[in-house]
């Protein structure tokens, strides 16, 4: 298990530590090196030696530094799944299946390494040829928060690499260890020295602001809440770093009358309890027809009573702990106020006696001015409203500063894409609980960000354009 920092391709004790906690009972796993001031900027001196040579390095050969880290992830899945439930608190099948999915970025990436495409056409004018190239923007920081420290991490890196950016990562002081032992796999593969550097600053918000303000820092890539982000887009606005901001997200599950009330629960099943409700992507405001309400609501309670809740670990565990008590307080809060305010509970709603920072599987019914729908609740909360019209339902869906996901189902495709499209979000599901792909283009709009993270795009956020303009 790794636990110190990595700087300039060594691993190296910090200037202090921080426990790592186990939420399940609150026991300490490790205790990880933090980083001084000085090794922060050791870490950009590091990152900016290593740019230039890195930059110029063949596709090919970051390629394949890539798919062997995806090999090596796969390989190492067990280990990693256990990591990830140890620290984060999730059960295990979320770990295996976090596993799996950032190691796909890595392969994704390794697909995209070598197929980053440029342009070179003739002039409108005939003067000249018009020669369009993309660079690699330059020494990137990477900010990634507790929910998924594999796939944020790799999500991140997998690109970076791609591009041919030199990197500093800022693991969330949560779950640092799943992020020091993806870097290791990384180290193995062959990665060069000052290419990816780890730091983790005992006070982050001043360290951060330092490293932002150094002028050889170009990138910002940083997923976490809207609060934080916009402190950082405010930071990053001095030095004029390029950012992309994966942020907070309030998701609304839309289910029309003509839905397939057993598909919709299966697939709301994944859209809440994924992680345990613990992710941006969580249907986190649950909007029914009026005419399927009763039926739907007890279909769910039921699935959602089904789930087994425990130690991550354990065998047969569906919905593990929290990540901290911290965080599981914070949910239940939010679900007393709903309650004191005449929310209906059809399931859960009580914090359990005894150690470790649990929360069951809650089912509310509750008006569509309930504050507890102006949260992002990040745990196994579901909020059902009923709504009467389509009108109705789409103008509650959209009645948020976030904008990062959503979902739909009805029967009616027509009726499904027409109500998508006027969803304001940037991903949307029809008849569909889980979206994210490596392969897709995964953002929001309004305050949820700036920015897309894998597909495509992903490459780009690290990409700066340049125009050349050649006389023929």
């Amino acid at each position: 298990m790794r636990t110190q920092l990595y700087i300039d391709g060594q691993w190296v004790d910090g200037s202090g530590t921080l426990d790592v906690i186990d939420p399940s009972d609150g026991s300490v796993i490790a205790k990880v090196a933090t980083s001084s001031d000085e090794q922060n900027l050791a870490a950009v001196d590091a990152a900016d030696r290593a740019a230039a040579s890195w930059a110029k390095t063949a596709p090919r050969i970051r390629s394949e530094i890539l798919r062997k880290a995806f090999e090596m992830m796969i390989a190492e899945a067990d280990y990693l799944a256990e990591l990830i439930s140890k620290e984060n608190g999730k059960a295990l099948p979320d770990a295996k299946a976090e596993v799996n999915y950032a190691a796909e970025f890595f392969r994704w990436f390794a697909e995209e390494t070598v197929r980053i495409s440029g342009d070179f056409r003739m002039a409108p004018s005939g003067d000249k040829r018009i020669l369009v190239t993309h660079q690699p923007i330059g020494v990137s920081l990477l900010i990634t928060p507790w929910n998924f420290p594999a796939g944020m991490a790799t999500r991140k890196i997998g690109p970076a690499v791609a591009a041919g950016c030199t990197m500093i990562l800022k693991p969330a002081g949560e779950t640092p260890l799943t992020a020091l032992a993806i870097v290791d796999i990384l180290e193995r593969c062959g990665l060069p020295k000052g290419v990816l550097n780890v730091i983790l600053p005992a006070q982050t918000g001043p360290a951060i602001s330092k490293v932002l303000h150094d002028s050889r820092v170009k990138n910002l890539s940083f997923t976490g809440s809207t609060f934080v982000g916009k402190i950082l887009l405010k930071e990053a606005a001095d030095q004029v770093i390029r950012c992309s901001m994966e942020l907070g997200g309030n998701a609304p599950f839309v289910v029309l009358d003509d839905a397939n009330i057993e598909e919709a629960v299966k697939g709301l099943m994944m859209a809440k309890m994924r992680n345990g409700g613990a992710a941006c992507t969580a249907a986190n405001r649950i909007y029914v027809a009026r005419s399927i309400g009763d039926k739907f609501i007890a279909e769910f309670s039921k699935a959602m009573a089904a789930l087994k809740m425990g130690v991550g670990r354990e065998a047969g565990t569906q919905l593990g702990a929290s990540v901290s008590i911290k965080e599981r307080n914070k949910i239940a809060e939010l679900v007393d106020a709903s309650k004191a305010g005449g929310a209906k509970v059809h399931l859960g709603g009580t914090t359990p006696d005894g150690a470790g920072a649990f929360y069951p599987a809650t089912v509310l019914e509750v008006s569509k001015d309930d504050k507890i729908l102006a949260n992002e609740v990040f745990g196994p909360v579901a909020p059902v409203v009923l709504f009467d019209t389509d009108e109705e339902a789409l103008a509650m869906a959209n009645d948020t500063e976030f904008g990062l996901i959503s979902y739909v189902y009805s029967e009616d495709l027509k009726r499904a894409i027409r109500f998508a499209e006027g969803i304001e979000a940037g991903m949307v599901g029809i008849n569909r609980g889980l979206l994210s792909d490596p392969a897709a283009p995964f953002g929001g709009v309004k305050q949820s960000g700036l920015g897309r993270e894998g597909g495509f795009d992903g490459v780009h956020e690290f990409l700066q354009t340049k125009y050349i303009g050649v006389e023929i």
